[in-house]
């Protein structure tokens, strides 16, 4: 019986994080209430504080899971260039996927508490994988350069659907953003 209980205790909690990770990436953390997660999830506002401590807690955990994920890792360093182009023209593309990591940051950076902890994620889990991945000097500047980069495009093809970039194909924007990343990744 306690196996059971384990196994439910973790699927309730992950109902609850993947509730949370949908809320926050809809409407930012400060546009919903643990009260909508909850709802979402099929639980209480009580439970969801007695998993998480607070929606702060909550909202840090959504990001970690968002941000843990590796997107872009070279299988070859020379080939860093073309594999992050490759990754920005297929997850900017307006038929992609949701983008629930750039989407939580976008809808929350207006909350100094939020942003602290989308900041931390990205400079842990993406920032540094993408500066390991550089040689030279100034990799970290390198690095952040490149991800505002893939922000700007993400925000421009996906939620602004700027026309010179939706009505572009992946092929072109990909050579286009491989002189782009080529360009950042040399150390200077």
């Amino acid at each position: 019986m306690g196996s059971s209980r384990t196994r439910n205790a973790a699927a309730t909690r992950e109902a609850i994080l993947q509730s949370a990770i949908r809320h926050f990436a809809h409407s930012g953390y400060d546009g919903v209430g643990v009260r909508e997660i909850a709802g979402d999830a099929g639980v209480t506002a009580m439970l969801v504080n007695r998993y998480f401590g607070s929606k702060e807690q909550l909202f840090a955990e959504a990001v970690e899971t968002s941000f843990a994920p590796p997107t872009i890792v070279a299988e070859e360093p020379n080939a860093l260039a073309h594999d992050a182009a490759t990754a920005l023209a297929e997850r900017s593309d307006p038929d992609a996927d949701p983008l629930e990591p750039f989407l939580i940051m976008l809808r929350s950076v207006s909350n100094p508490v939020a942003v602290n902890i989308v900041r931390d994620a990205i400079a842990r889990h993406v920032g540094s994988r993408l500066a390991g991945q550089l040689t030279g000097p100034d990799r970290q500047l390198r690095a952040d350069a490149m991800l505002s980069v893939m922000s700007g495009v993400l925000l421009m093809r996906r939620v602004v659907r700027s026309p010179g970039l939706t009505d572009c194909d992946n092929d072109q924007l990909t050579e286009l953003f491989e002189r782009v990343f080529a360009a950042i990744i040399e150390p200077a």
